[in-house]
């Protein structure tokens, strides 16, 4: 019997010893991030379309959160895609980011929003949100040629495996061709629900609102601090967007050319001055161009006025070149601002061309040519003809220095010396009659 008790009492401590080692794992387990304590956290809108105004903007509010010391920036996403490029910078800024940063998906983040989710160290995601779906086009609607394809996708997965999700997904929401079982037949691009996401591994959690996120992180609503865009980051914002950018130009241009076709300055200079203003406010405050940038454009637009007065081409050509380079390198990027200059001239080309079928070419240069007719009735005379006075000799009124007055034939006329000073008194012989302009010197000088 003792025997049988000593084996007892092992078994119970054994036992009671796996439930202490059990116990003592569970304690120092890692806790999950969302029941991490966050002593300062900061929310931030990723919404809209992305773009380059937006990494602008992002790139601010994540100077500014690390200035306040936040050790936690939720992203709150809601974004149709947009701009790989801006995706891929944005991206690169969260992984450099010495916080932890969420990515709270509320509604929809496809295409770069997926991207820019998937560089975050979770994702929480709302009941019926969406991501995925993120197949490259171009600005056509035209699906991307295969290299960027290929690219892309090895960015997509590669963000995956940041945080150890499933790379073949991430694939699969980017090429047609793949096939994923259950989800996705070939012909299509994967996008994700909330559950399949969280199914996946690609949601961390799924939560019904802000209210309860925060209180899964352990945050109180008036501590939270948020970060939003300036009324001129917004701006940049819409004016970086290749569409806005390439119509503000046509504007820029077309009004111009509309203005050489009407009288005085009006309302189609008036808006010229307006489309590039925006132009490059937006880009200035996004932080692509410079006061270089504008005055290199004003001095175009100054070289080209120019021209008109000192043909020649030259001054034009300088002006032109200045021009170009002025708007091209205050875009984000010198291939899409050539992009968008091309479609803008393209564009203004053809209206100055209806224009001229419509005005004639005459009606370009109305701006520099008097219209006005001056009739003798309403008071206009021109001025006689003084050829018949050269070669005549006449005596000097007025002392000429060397201008002055002189008398020729009777008549006192002015006229101006090329010997010099010719005292009053002295006699004179016109040399030469050029319009209203009469030439006389010394009567000596001339024998």
């Amino acid at each position: 019997m003792s025997a049988t008790r000593l084996v007892k009492s092992r078994v119970r401590l054994l036992f009671s010893l796996l439930c202490l080692i059990m116990g003592m794992t569970m304690l120092l387990a890692p806790a999950s991030t969302t029941a991490q304590t966050y002593q300062k956290a900061v929310w931030i809108p990723v919404d809209s379309t992305i773009e380059r105004g937006l990494e602008s903007f992002l790139h601010r509010a994540f100077a500014d959160a690390q200035e306040q010391q936040a050790d936690l920036v939720i992203l709150h996403i809601n974004t149709p895609g947009g701009e790989v490029n801006a995706a891929d910078q944005i991206g690169q800024l969260i992984r450099q980011a010495p916080m932890h940063v969420i990515a709270y998906i509320d509604n929809q983040a496809f295409s770069a929003g997926t991207y820019i989710a998937l560089n975050a160290n979770e994702i929480i995601m709302t009941p019926g949100s969406s991501m995925g779906a993120a197949a490259p086009i171009d600005l056509a609607g035209n699906a991307a040629d295969i290299k960027f394809i290929s690219g892309w996708s090895n960015k997509m997965k590669a963000a995956a495996e940041l945080n150890n999700r499933n790379p073949d997904v991430a694939r699969a929401m980017v090429e047609i061709d793949t096939e994923f079982p259950g989800l996705k037949p070939k012909g299509t691009v994967l996008s994700l629900d909330a559950q399949q996401a969280k199914q996946l591994g690609y949601a961390d959690d799924v939560v019904s609102n802000k209210e309860e996120l925060l209180k899964k992180l352990g945050i109180q609503p008036d501590s939270l601090q948020a970060i939003e865009p300036t009324g001129g980051e917004l701006v940049a914002r819409w004016v970086t967007s290749p569409i806005v950018m390439s119509l503000l130009l046509i504007i820029g241009l077309g009004g111009i050319v509309v203005e050489l076709f009407a009288p005085g300055f009006g309302v189609a200079g008036t808006i010229s001055f307006v489309a590039f203003s925006l132009y490059f406010f937006g880009h200035y405050v996004a932080g692509f161009a410079n006061w270089l940038h504008i005055g290199l454009f004003a001095i175009g637009i100054l070289l080209m006025l120019l021209e008109i007065f000192l043909p020649g081409g030259i001054v034009g050509a300088i002006g032109f070149v200045s021009i170009v380079t002025g708007l091209v390198m205050a875009a984000y990027d010198t291939q899409q601002g050539l992009a968008s200059l091309g479609v803008a001239a393209l564009i203004t080309a053809i209206v100055t061309f209806l224009l001229v079928k419509k005005y004639g070419v005459k009606g370009l240069f109305n701006k520099f040519v008097l219209g006005d007719t001056q009739r003798n009735e309403e008071g206009y005379v021109a001025p006689r003809d003084q050829r018949e006075l050269e070669g005549k000799a006449g005596i000097a009124v007025t002392p000429l220095r060397p201008a002055g007055v002189v008398k020729v034939e009777g008549k006192r006329v002015d006229a101006v010396s090329v010997g010099g000073f010719i005292e009053a008194g002295t006699a004179i012989t016109v040399v030469q009659v050029e319009g209203t302009r009469i030439v006389v010197a010394e009567l000596e000088q001339k024998e």
